[in-house]
């Protein structure tokens, strides 16, 4: 599914439930020493979909243990994205030189628990998502903004090191094209020397397929 949203020069893997397979390296191990069963595996499939995606770009395997903020640390030159939601785990990688910010979540297809929407959406955005419920209820439109904030904040932290709150993105969407824009409201972040500025804008991608809402953003780097 999320070779259908994302560019052909990302590398990506998915499950659909738990790899019994997958195994984890010793240092990542000791970051769920005390997690639950059901935590333990989602941890440990994801991890399996990101190796995967390192060879699929010509890299060793490697432990994926947190960095800044919590977000996955990857090998140098690399960006990337975890996501894991019941019954679905995926991961997506790219070469920096082709992809400069990545981002890529998966959420249940089904409505939020009440009152989060207007935790996480600006009035418009709140306006918007009731008026498409209400019109086209085969998709659960709340979720899906949940989702692409998400993804919006996993593109944005790891290259800017800024956090980002739920009103620090506005979303709009295009039902049809299966496309969404976010418009950044917090202030711009300072980059180091020679970086690409950040974005005022980004542009993602979303599915829904299997129960599952996918969203993602793979902004390409500067030629």
């Amino acid at each position: 599914m999320l070779r259908r949203i994302l560019p052909s020069c990302v590398a990506v893997a998915e499950c659909r439930g738990d790899a019994p397979e997958a195994a984890l390296y010793p240092e990542e191990a000791a970051l769920i020493s005390t997690a639950a069963d059901a935590r333990r595996r989602e941890f440990t499939t994801v991890r399996h979909c990101a190796r995967r995606a390192m060879r699929e770009l010509g890299l060793r395997a490697a432990p994926v243990l947190p960095g800044r903020h919590g977000a996955p640390r990857w090998p140098d030159q690399v960006v990337g994205s975890l996501t894991h939601c019941p019954g679905y785990r995926g991961g997506a990688l790219a070469r920096s030189r082709d992809i400069t910010l990545l981002g890529i979540d998966a959420e249940p297809h089904r409505p939020l628990p009440d009152g989060v929407l207007d935790a996480i959406a600006l009035p418009g955005e709140r306006r918007l998502v009731r008026a498409r419920l209400a019109r086209r209820g085969e998709v659960c439109w709340d979720r899906l903004l949940f989702s692409a904030k998400e993804s919006v904040y996993k593109a944005w932290n790891p290259y800017t090191g800024q956090r980002l709150e739920f009103e620090d993105a506005s979303i709009a969407f295009d039902p049809d094209a299966g496309t969404f824009t976010a418009h950044l409201l917090a202030p711009r972040p300072r980059l180091p020397a020679g970086a690409p500025p950040a974005p005022d804008l980004l542009e993602g991608r979303w599915l829904v397929r299997e129960d599952v809402v996918l969203t993602a953003i793979a902004v390409p780097a500067p030629r």
